[in-house]
C-alpha cells in the first residue's frame, strides 16, 4: 500500500503529480549579497509540498558544482548561478532540465 500516490491513486512509478506541479509554479531566481559580501543565488516559489526540494537541491549542487541549502521553502546556492554570470551552465538551465516550464522561471 506504500507504493500508491495519496493524491492521484496511481502507483508511484506511474504518478504524474510532481510533473503537473512543476508546470504550474512560478519560480523566481535572484542574487543576494549576504554576510561578508558573499553572493548567493536564491530560488523561490517552489512549493515544498508538491516538489521534493532536497532532491532538486542535490541536482542543482551537482550540476553547478557549488554548495547550498534548502530552507524556509527556498533554495540558496553559493555564488552567482544566474544566466547573467556568463557560466556554461546556470540554475535556470538545470531547472528546465528537471522538468520546469521555461516560461514560469523569472530571473531578476
Amino acid at each position: 500500500m506504500n507504493n500508491i500516490c495519496p493524491k492521484c491513486g496511481l502507483p508511484k512509478d506511474l504518478c504524474v503529480c510532481e510533473s503537473i506541479a512543476k508546470e504550474s509554479q512560478k519560480i523566481v531566481i535572484r542574487r543576494e549579497k549576504k554576510k561578508f559580501g558573499k553572493i548567493y543565488t536564491m530560488i523561490e516559489g517552489i512549493n515544498a509540498k508538491e516538489i521534493d526540494l532536497k532532491e532538486l537541491l542535490k541536482k542543482l549542487k551537482n550540476g553547478l558544482s557549488c554548495g547550498g541549502t534548502a530552507k524556509e521553502g527556498r533554495i540558496e546556492l553559493q555564488g552567482d548561478q544566474t544566466p547573467t554570470a556568463g557560466r556554461k551552465k546556470d540554475a535556470r538551465m538545470i531547472l528546465i532540465e528537471s522538468g520546469f516550464a521555461p516560461e514560469t522561471i523569472v530571473v531578476k
